[in-house]
Protein backbone atom coordinates (compact mmCIF):
# COMPACT_ATOMS: atom_id res chain seq x y z
CA UNK A 1 0.00 0.00 0.00
CA UNK A 2 1.62 3.67 -0.93
CA UNK A 3 1.51 6.26 1.85
CA UNK A 4 -1.60 8.42 2.55
CA UNK A 5 -0.41 11.58 3.52
CA UNK A 6 -3.17 12.01 6.33
CA UNK A 7 -3.02 15.39 8.43
CA UNK A 8 -0.62 14.83 11.35
CA UNK A 9 1.50 12.57 10.22
CA UNK A 10 5.37 12.01 8.74
CA UNK A 11 7.88 14.90 7.92
CA UNK A 12 8.20 16.89 5.34
CA UNK A 13 7.22 15.14 1.78
CA UNK A 14 8.64 17.48 -0.51
CA UNK A 15 11.50 20.77 -0.89
CA UNK A 16 10.34 23.62 -3.52
CA UNK A 17 12.91 25.44 -5.02
CA UNK A 18 12.63 27.79 -7.79
CA UNK A 19 14.83 29.99 -9.80
CA UNK A 20 12.54 32.72 -9.25
CA UNK A 21 12.50 32.29 -5.49
CA UNK A 22 15.60 32.53 -3.39
CA UNK A 23 13.69 30.56 0.08
CA UNK A 24 12.77 26.57 -0.07
CA UNK A 25 9.10 26.05 0.21
CA UNK A 26 8.39 23.24 2.74
CA UNK A 27 5.24 20.73 1.83
CA UNK A 28 3.95 18.54 4.93
CA UNK A 29 0.57 17.38 5.86
CA UNK A 30 -1.54 19.20 7.81
CA UNK A 31 -2.41 19.92 11.48
CA UNK A 32 -5.12 20.63 13.47
CA UNK A 33 -2.14 23.59 14.29
CA UNK A 34 -2.75 24.15 11.24
CA UNK A 35 -6.43 25.02 11.29
CA UNK A 36 -6.87 28.89 11.83
CA UNK A 37 -4.55 29.37 8.61
CA UNK A 38 -6.28 26.73 6.52
CA UNK A 39 -9.63 28.97 7.18
CA UNK A 40 -8.15 32.03 6.61
CA UNK A 41 -6.56 31.15 3.69
CA UNK A 42 -9.20 29.16 2.38
CA UNK A 43 -11.87 31.94 2.83
CA UNK A 44 -9.38 34.69 0.99
CA UNK A 45 -9.65 32.57 -1.96
CA UNK A 46 -14.00 33.07 -2.26
CA UNK A 47 -15.31 32.59 -5.27
CA UNK A 48 -12.47 30.21 -6.69
CA UNK A 49 -13.54 27.99 -3.64
CA UNK A 50 -16.23 27.71 -1.27
CA UNK A 51 -16.19 29.19 1.70
CA UNK A 52 -15.66 27.16 4.72
CA UNK A 53 -16.66 27.10 8.80
CA UNK A 54 -14.19 26.19 11.27
CA UNK A 55 -16.34 22.99 11.62
CA UNK A 56 -16.14 22.09 7.64
CA UNK A 57 -12.04 22.86 7.72
CA UNK A 58 -11.70 20.64 10.42
CA UNK A 59 -14.18 17.99 9.10
CA UNK A 60 -11.63 17.88 5.95
CA UNK A 61 -8.86 17.71 8.18
CA UNK A 62 -10.22 14.38 9.81
CA UNK A 63 -10.99 12.41 6.78
CA UNK A 64 -9.02 13.50 4.26
CA UNK A 65 -7.35 10.97 2.00
CA UNK A 66 -4.66 13.91 1.96
CA UNK A 67 -4.06 17.19 3.05
CA UNK A 68 -1.22 19.13 3.03
CA UNK A 69 0.69 22.60 3.57
CA UNK A 70 3.20 24.69 1.70
CA UNK A 71 5.70 26.18 4.23
CA UNK A 72 7.53 29.35 2.84
CA UNK A 73 11.32 29.04 4.16
CA UNK A 74 13.30 26.29 5.63
CA UNK A 75 11.13 25.54 8.40
CA UNK A 76 8.37 23.17 7.87
CA UNK A 77 6.28 24.10 11.45
CA UNK A 78 6.26 27.79 9.66
CA UNK A 79 2.76 29.52 8.71
CA UNK A 80 1.32 27.85 5.63
CA UNK A 81 0.71 29.66 2.60
CA UNK A 82 -1.06 27.33 0.54
CA UNK A 83 -3.36 24.04 0.91
CA UNK A 84 -4.07 20.87 -0.95
CA UNK A 85 -7.25 19.04 -0.14
CA UNK A 86 -7.26 15.63 -1.60
CA UNK A 87 -10.27 12.80 -1.01
CA UNK A 88 -10.46 9.24 -1.81
CA UNK A 89 -13.55 8.65 -4.02
CA UNK A 90 -16.35 6.63 -3.79
CA UNK A 91 -17.24 6.94 -0.38
CA UNK A 92 -16.62 9.74 1.60
CA UNK A 93 -20.03 10.67 2.88
CA UNK A 94 -19.34 14.31 1.20
CA UNK A 95 -22.32 16.74 0.01
CA UNK A 96 -20.71 18.03 -3.24
CA UNK A 97 -22.04 18.31 -6.10
CA UNK A 98 -18.80 17.53 -8.10
CA UNK A 99 -17.50 14.89 -5.75
CA UNK A 100 -21.01 13.11 -6.53
CA UNK A 101 -20.56 13.76 -10.40
CA UNK A 102 -17.17 11.90 -10.30
CA UNK A 103 -18.25 9.09 -8.13
CA UNK A 104 -21.22 8.14 -10.49
CA UNK A 105 -18.39 7.52 -13.11
CA UNK A 106 -15.15 6.14 -12.28
CA UNK A 107 -14.57 3.36 -9.67
CA UNK A 108 -12.15 4.23 -7.86
CA UNK A 109 -10.28 7.78 -7.50
CA UNK A 110 -8.49 10.07 -6.21
CA UNK A 111 -10.16 14.04 -6.29
CA UNK A 112 -8.77 17.32 -5.43
CA UNK A 113 -11.57 19.14 -3.38
CA UNK A 114 -9.67 22.14 -3.28
CA UNK A 115 -5.94 23.78 -3.69
CA UNK A 116 -5.55 27.58 -2.07
CA UNK A 117 -2.35 29.40 -2.77
CA UNK A 118 -1.74 32.68 -1.46
CA UNK A 119 -0.62 35.20 -4.14
CA UNK A 120 2.73 35.57 -2.18
CA UNK A 121 3.28 31.57 -3.54
CA UNK A 122 1.58 31.99 -7.25
CA UNK A 123 4.60 30.89 -10.07
CA UNK A 124 6.48 28.80 -7.14
CA UNK A 125 5.98 25.00 -8.50
CA UNK A 126 3.50 24.43 -5.45
CA UNK A 127 0.50 24.00 -7.28
CA UNK A 128 2.82 21.13 -9.42
CA UNK A 129 4.12 19.40 -6.40
CA UNK A 130 1.00 19.33 -4.67
CA UNK A 131 -0.41 17.33 -7.27
CA UNK A 132 2.24 15.19 -7.77
CA UNK A 133 2.44 13.96 -3.86
CA UNK A 134 -1.18 13.57 -3.94
CA UNK A 135 -0.54 11.09 -7.17
CA UNK A 136 2.27 9.25 -5.20
CA UNK A 137 -0.63 8.42 -3.09
CA UNK A 138 -2.77 6.46 -5.60
CA UNK A 139 -3.24 2.91 -4.17
CA UNK A 140 -5.47 1.26 -6.54
CA UNK A 141 -7.17 4.54 -7.81
CA UNK A 142 -7.70 4.72 -11.86
CA UNK A 143 -7.59 8.84 -11.76
CA UNK A 144 -7.13 12.13 -10.41
CA UNK A 145 -9.94 13.87 -10.85
CA UNK A 146 -10.73 17.73 -9.90
CA UNK A 147 -13.51 20.76 -11.42
CA UNK A 148 -12.21 24.25 -12.03
CA UNK A 149 -14.83 27.31 -12.31
CA UNK A 150 -15.73 28.54 -15.76
CA UNK A 151 -18.42 30.61 -14.19
CA UNK A 152 -16.92 32.49 -12.63
CA UNK A 153 -14.16 31.65 -14.91
CA UNK A 154 -10.71 30.77 -12.88
CA UNK A 155 -8.18 31.04 -16.08
CA UNK A 156 -5.03 30.29 -13.71
CA UNK A 157 -6.49 26.78 -12.39
CA UNK A 158 -7.78 26.41 -15.98
CA UNK A 159 -4.16 26.84 -17.65
CA UNK A 160 -2.75 24.76 -14.81
CA UNK A 161 -5.19 21.67 -15.48
CA UNK A 162 -4.71 21.85 -19.32
CA UNK A 163 -0.15 21.93 -18.52
CA UNK A 164 -0.20 19.03 -16.13
CA UNK A 165 -2.06 16.94 -18.81
CA UNK A 166 -5.94 16.70 -17.52
CA UNK A 167 -8.53 15.93 -20.11
CA UNK A 168 -11.84 17.34 -20.23
CA UNK A 169 -14.53 15.01 -19.49
CA UNK A 170 -17.45 17.15 -19.01
CA UNK A 171 -19.10 20.18 -17.13
CA UNK A 172 -21.35 20.98 -14.64
CA UNK A 173 -23.96 23.71 -13.48
CA UNK A 174 -25.41 24.67 -9.62
CA UNK A 175 -28.13 26.72 -10.38
CA UNK A 176 -27.99 27.70 -6.65
CA UNK A 177 -24.79 28.84 -6.41
CA UNK A 178 -24.63 30.11 -10.43
CA UNK A 179 -21.33 28.52 -11.11
CA UNK A 180 -20.36 26.40 -13.47
CA UNK A 181 -17.19 24.05 -12.99
CA UNK A 182 -15.28 22.27 -16.19
CA UNK A 183 -14.42 18.23 -14.90
CA UNK A 184 -11.04 17.32 -15.36
CA UNK A 185 -9.50 13.82 -15.17
CA UNK A 186 -6.15 12.66 -15.57
CA UNK A 187 -5.18 8.61 -15.58
CA UNK A 188 -2.83 7.55 -12.82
Amino acid sequence: MKARYRPGTGPVLVEVRDSWWDAPVQIRPATIDDLDRLLALNNAAVPAVNELSADEMAWFIDVAWCLLVAVPGPDPAGEPAALLVGLDGPGVPYASHNYAWFSERYERFLYVDRVVVDPSGFRMGIGRAFYEAFMATADGHGHLCAEVNTVPRNERSLAFHDAMGFADVGEQSDGATGKTVRMYAREL
